[in-house]
C-alpha cells in the first residue's frame, strides 16, 4: 500500500491523496477533497503541517521509504505492511 504526501511549504498545506485514495483513510487525516483550476483531476489535502500528517500515517502503519525536495515541494513516499 504506497502512499505520497508532499508539501510546498514545511507548514502546509500537506497534499495527501488524489481521487482513488482510500476515503476512510482521507477522513482520518481530515483531508478535504479539492480541484484546483486548470488540473483535470481532483486531490485530497489537509492545512496540517507535513509532520502531523506523518505522525497520524505512523500510529496507522505507515512508514517513510524515501523523501526528496523538488524546488519548494517535498515529497516523502510511505508504505503500508
Amino acid at each position: 500500500h504506497p502512499l505520497c504526501c508532499l508539501s510546498l511549504q514545511e507548514v502546509g498545506p500537506t497534499m495527501v491523496g488524489d481521487e482513488h485514495s482510500d476515503p476512510s483513510l482521507m477522513s482520518f487525516l481530515g483531508a478535504t477533497k479539492r480541484n484546483m483550476l486548470g488540473n483535470h483531476f481532483w486531490e485530497y489535502y489537509v492545512n496540517d503541517a507535513p509532520r502531523i500528517v506523518l505522525n497520524k500515517l505512523e500510529s496507522c502503519g505507515y512508514r517513510v521509504v524515501s523523501m526528496t525536495g523538488v524546488g519548494q515541494t517535498l515529497v516523502w513516499c510511505l508504505h503500508k505492511e
